[in-house]
This record gives structure tokens, C-alpha cells and sequence, in this order.
């Protein structure tokens, strides 16, 4: 026996080591163990490059190799090796990280980085085994191979060895109730969950378990769209392809390597929770990267991998520091960088991508000054106004499938299509007709009448319909404070109305025709809190244009759309609005002519009088379905309404 003593704890620059709580899942000694063997294949490069290992390296390997029998699990490497001294030094000594020492000595002669940082991942194996034997054998010429065994107690033993090679075996005779970990299927798992991408193949029963290329090592002008793809594919399988990519690639003022990747959006996708894989020196930490990357890119997928982010003592947790955010407004500007070349170089693809990365996008800009300087000129919204793509300044696609799925990029069977469009070009090709004010839609289908009387009349309507628009709408205000942005259902541009017969005044009733539509209205619905508007809609075709329409002011719908957000509750529609009734609808003006040969019989209403009620009625209706959608008990009273007005017509007909 070569000595025999306690292990010393050296603490200056960790937390004091507890047996079973130095990580938080058990399964992650499996990782450090192979990291460290990585590290010592590494260290052998290192020496031999510096001249000071001559003999022959041979291909590296990491063998794994269970025995049920005995219940052991062993992790082999044709490393370093090392010493008995070195073992006393870098084994007994708890943290005195034999890594960190390494890279001083030997800094700029490694074409792989050293994985280990604090000297602890050893003694992770004391989580699932009562006993660890460490037996190696140095490079060094003359060495002598040694044994370490330790069973989790202060207290080993360190011996000579009969190992004629060079390397280190790790044996970890496991626990009861470890056993799990003698499972072939279970040690697969986890070499492809932690180290799927390490650069040294690791095997078990002749058979690699890890890929080893990492893509993200790779130089962007080594790879191309199908390399990007293939990694994608084979991170996240069984999804869409992504639309776009980001390749990180930089040493200052950090390190960071990675590519992240923009999926395609699904409802079912959880947008607060990340998706990217952290990495350190290809070694797997954690499934998320959510303390690094901005809010606004959690959607993002693929892989970070930076030895300048700081981990805690089990590389799974991310502390506070000023590295962080720097590394973050890195990303994001990366990713602003990507965005502009593609909108710059591939109109086509930027437009087809955007129903996924807008929203994102917005957010960006709302929460990320830098960012918001960025990409704030290629913000575009899908447009009423029908323009070449040469003088739009875009391109066009289809708005949407047959099936109403997503946009698609398809070309149009009409010969048109509808464009996006940027704010500012939108503002500049509207400035003669309408300058500041900008019409917009926040729902193309229940809108659809508002947006179509905006286009007969020649106005363009800008589609602000992703939920985040509300918010989005107000910073665009702040950021064009001249402009006017009023939605196509608040109000109506007089370029819209005709007002040249709406005031001439009837000389047997002394009263103008729209005074005596809003009677009969104000009659029929006897509604106090409605505010009838009586205006003659401009249009070559009457009959097209709707008979009337429910308006709500901007300014108050804004504040009843802000209070019910505070509050945490929908939106109600509310009791005070407008409905605008279109004097120069032909409905409308047989109205006026039915009520004004009503003959009053005894119960002092006659037959036309109540029709012309229940029209009355149905024509409120039909507006408000525009607006908002019927409860149970409303569309039942809408219905029994429609019918007795159908009924009443037909008696009309047939007389």
C-alpha cells in the first residue's frame, strides 16, 4: 500500500461539497463523468502538440461498460491518465480543478476546449454508487498506474495498479436503488440527452452513441441551407421546417457559438417557454435558455453554446450577471441582422415568414429599443390597396388557403393580390387623399362591410389583426404622433358620405328626409342609449352598400378595451353606440315610403306600420351582427324576428 489518509476539502472558490445534494438530478454524474473523460483525451492533444508526449495517441475513444453481476457501471478513456501525485492533487483535494490548471499551463495549444471548470463533477458519481474506483495510468513515461477507491466517506485508499494502458477507468459500484443506471436503453438516453455533440466517440458494446458534429462549431461558410435543415431535423423531428436561421459565431468581447432557428407557429405552442439548448463546450446543460435569450425570442429553437455563460457549481442554473444581458442584446441584434438581409434579399420568403416572426417582431420593438432601431423600417401590414409589387415595394401573397390555414404563397387565380406594405410607404402614397390618418382593420370578416366601403371609395386599409396590435397601435401613435390611425368601424371619412340630398326638407312634413328615417328608427327600436346617425353613403351602386352600420368611437372603445384588460375581463360590447343608417340605401327609402302610406286602423297601428317596426328592427340587427356575435338568447330572438318579418312580407305579397 502506497498511503493511506483523509481527503482534504478546499473551499476558496466553491460551496462546501454535501454527499447526494451537490446536483439536482441524480441522472447528471453520467454527463460529468464523460465530460471529464473528454478532458483528459483533450489534455493528451494538448501535450503531445506541445511537444512533450512523443508516443503514439491512437484514436480516441470513451468506452461504457456495464456489469449486472456485480452492478457496476465503468467509464473508460485513452487519455492523459495520471500519477499518483496527480491523484492525491486533483482527486483528494476537492475542487482544485486539475481543467482550470491545465488551460494556464498550456493556453493556445488546444484545437478542442477543456469542458471542466470547478473540479467538482468526480464526485457527482458518489449520487448513485457507494463505492468509486478511479484506476489509471499516466502518459508519462516510467509511470506507474495507481488505484483510488473511496467509498463516499472522507476516507480512501490508493494503491498500485496492474494497468498497462494508458487512460482512466472510472468504476462505480452503484446503489439499490440506482440500478436503473445498469440498463443499456437508459445509458443511451442519457449519452444522447448530455453527450450527443461531445467530439470523442463514446461507445458501448462496440456501438457509438453520440453524433459528435456540432453543426454550431461549424464556420456559416461551411454549411449549407440542407446542412441547416438536417441539424434542425434532427434537434426537433417530426416538425414543420423552420422559416429561418441565425448562425452565432463570435469570440469578443465573448464566446458564444449557436444557431437558432424561427419555427413555424401553432396554437398549441407555450410562446413564454424556451426552447433553445444551452450548451457549454458541446456538453448539454439545460433545455432552455430562458435567463439569456430576450422575451421576445423565446419561439426561437436550436442551440447556444458560450464558455462565457456563467453556471453555478452544477452547470444547471444560470446566475445574475451583466454577461447575460450582453450576450442577449447580441442575439437579438443578430437576429435584427438576419431579418433585415432577408427582407432586403428575399422579399418573397420575408412576406411568406411574417405571420409567424410579426408578432414576435412587435414585441421585440415594444420592449427592445435597440432592437425597435433595428427592424423598425421593415415592419409591413397586410394592405387593401392593390399595387404592382414594383411600385409597392413588396412582394404579394395570397391572404388566405381554401381551408384557412395559413397564408400561403401562392400565385393569385384573379390576377390580384393583396400586399404588405411598410407604414411609411403607406403614408407616403396616401398623403395627397388622406395625409396623417391611417385606416385599419383589426378583423377582416366581421369588418368586411367597413373594409369594402373604405375600397369603393378608394381608400387603402391596413390589417392590424394579431392580438398584439392593440398594444402595437398605440406605440405607433407615440412613434407618429401626427398621424391619426382610426379603425375602419369608428367612424367614417366624410370621402365616404354624400351629402347633397341628405338635407333637403320635405314641404308636407317640414322635416328632411333623415330626420324622418331616424323617427321611424328611433320608434321602432326604442333604444335611449343609441345614438342614431342618419348619412348617405357615397356609392355608384346603392344596393351595394349596407342599409346601416354600428359604429363605435375610437377613443371610447380604446378605453373600454383598456379597462376591461386591466380588470382582467372581456370586453363588453357596449350599450352606447352609433348605428348609422345609410339614407341613400334603396331598403331604407321603401321604408320611408311603406311608413308614409300606413293607414292607422283601430288599435291605432296599421299592418305597415308594423312591418316597417320590424324592419326597422331587423336592419339594427343585421348591423350589429357586424360587430359582435349573438348569445343564446339572442340569436333565438334574431331568429323568431327574421321570421316575422319574412312572415309579414310574404303576407304582403300575396295580397
Amino acid at each position: 500500500m502506497l498511503e493511506q489518509g483523509n481527503i482534504s476539502i478546499h473551499t476558496d472558490n466553491i460551496f462546501p461539497i454535501i454527499k447526494k445534494s451537490l446536483y439536482s438530478d441524480h441522472q447528471i454524474f453520467l454527463r460529468e463523468l464523460v465530460s471529464n473523460a473528454v478532458d483528459a483525451i483533450q489534455k493528451l492533444n494538448m501535450v503531445s502538440r506541445a511537444g512533450e508526449y512523443n508516443g503514439e495517441i491512437g484514436e480516441p475513444e470513451i468506452t461504457i461498460s456495464i456489469d449486472k453481476d456485480n452492478k457496476t457501471l465503468s467509464i473508460a478513456d485513452n487519455g492523459i491518465g495520471m500519477t499518483a501525485e496527480e491523484v492525491k492533487k486533483y482527486i483528494n483535494q476537492v475542487a482544485f480543478s486539475s481543467a482550470e490548471e491545465f488551460i494556464h499551463k498550456y493556453e493556445g495549444k488546444a484545437d478542442q476546449p477543456i469542458i471542466g471548470h470547478f473540479g467538482l463533477g468526480f464526485y457527482s458519481s458518489f449520487m448513485v454508487a457507494k463505492q468509486v474506483e478511479i484506476d489509471t495510468l499516466s502518459y508519462q513515461e516510467g509511470a506507474q498506474a495507481v488505484r483510488w477507491t473511496c467509498d463516499g466517506s472522507p476516507k480512501f485508499v490508493l494503491d498500485e495498479s496492474p494497468r498497462t494502458t494508458r487512460g482512466t477507468t472510472i468504476i462505480l459500484t452503484l446503489e439499490g436503488e440506482e440500478e436503473e443506471f445498469l440498463e443499456p436503453a437508459r445509458i443511451k438516453n442519457l449519452v444522447k440527452t448530455y453527450c450527443d455533440f461531445m467530439s470523442v466517440p463514446i461507445k458501448m458494446d462496440g456501438e457509438v452513441l453520440n453524433k459528435q458534429q456540432a453543426a454550431w462549431r461549424e464556420s456559416p461558410s461551411n454549411l449549407k441551407d440542407e446542412d441547416y435543415l438536417e441539424f434542425y431535423r434532427y434537434l426537433y423531428p417530426f416538425q414543420e421546417e423552420p422559416l429561418l436561421w441565425v448562425h452565432l459565431n463570435t469570440d469578443y468581447p465573448f464566446v458564444i457559438n449557436g444557431i437558432l432557428y424561427f419555427p413555424k407557429m401553432r396554437p398549441d405552442v407555450d410562446v413564454t417557454k424556451g426552447q433553445i439548448k444551452l450548451f457549454c463546450n458541446q456538453v448539454f446543460v439545460s433545455d432552455n435558455c430562458e435567463e439569456i435569450i430576450p422575451q421576445f425570442l423565446m419561439p426561437m429553437r436550436g442551440v447556444i453554446d458560450s464558455t462565457d455563460i456563467p453556471l453555478n457549481v452544477s452547470r444547471s442554473a444560470l446566475q445574475g450577471d451583466r454577461t447575460i444581458k450582453r450576450i442577449g442584446d447580441y442575439i437579438a441584434k443578430k437576429v435584427g441582422d438576419r431579418l433585415k438581409e432577408l427582407y432586403r434579399d428575399d422579399r418573397e420568403q420575408y412576406v411568406t415568414a411574417w405571420k409567424d416572426l410579426g408578432t414576435f417582431v412587435k414585441f421585440g420593438v415594444l420592449n427592445d429599443d435597440k432592437f425597435k432601431k433595428q427592424v423598425e423600417d421593415i415592419i409591413i401590414f397586410r394592405s387593401t390597396a392593390k399595387l404592382e409589387a414594383s411600385v409597392a415595394d413588396t412582394a404579394a401573397v395570397e391572404v388566405q388557403s381554401a381551408d384557412g390555414d395559413a397564408w400561403q404563397d401562392v400565385t393569385p387565380t384573379n390576377g390580384t393580390s393583396i400586399p404588405y406594405t411598410t407604414l411609411k410607404e403607406y403614408l407616403e402614397r396616401n398623403k395627397e387623399r388622406h395625409e396623417n390618418k391611417v385606416f385599419y382593420s383589426t378583423d377582416a370578416a366581421t369588418q368586411s362591410t367597413y373594409i369594402e366601403l373604405h375600397k369603393n371609395q378608394g381608400l387603402e386599409v391596413l390589417y392590424m389583426d394579431s392580438f398584439i396590435d392593440t398594444h402595437f397601435i398605440n406605440f405607433l401613435e407615440q412613434e407618429y404622433r401626427d398621424v391619426k390611425f382610426t379603425r375602419v368601424d369608428s367612424d367614417l371619412d366624410n370621402t365616404l358620405l354624400d351629402d347633397k340630398t341628405s338635407e333637403i326638407v320635405d314641404p308636407t312634413t317640414n322635416k328632411t328626409k333623415g330626420e324622418v328615417i331616424k323617427e321611424l328608427f328611433e320608434k321602432a327600436l326604442n333604444k335611449p342609449k343609441l345614438n342614431i346617425r342618419t348619412e348617405s353613403l357615397k356609392s355608384d351602386d346603392p344596393q351595394g352598400t349596407p342599409p346601416a352600420m354600428v359604429l363605435l368611437p375610437e377613443f371610447l372603445r380604446r378605453m373600454r378595451e383598456m379597462s376591461a384588460m386591466m380588470q382582467q375581463q372581456t370586453v363588453e360590447f357596449p350599450e352606447e353606440h352609433i348605428l348609422l343608417v345609410n339614407t341613400a340605401h334603396p331598403l331604407i327609402q321603401n321604408l320611408v315610403n311603406l311608413s308614409q302610406g300606413s293607414i292607422i286602423q283601430g288599435d291605432g297601428e296599421s299592418p305597415s306600420s308594423q312591418l316597417v317596426n320590424m324592419m326597422c328592427q331587423h336592419v339594427y340587427d343585421l348591423a350589429l351582427i357586424s360587430q359582435k356575435g349573438f348569445d343564446a338568447d339572442g340569436m333565438k330572438s334574431f331568429v323568431e324576428r327574421s321570421n316575422d318579418v319574412l312572415t309579414k312580407l310574404t303576407e304582403q305579397a300575396s295580397k
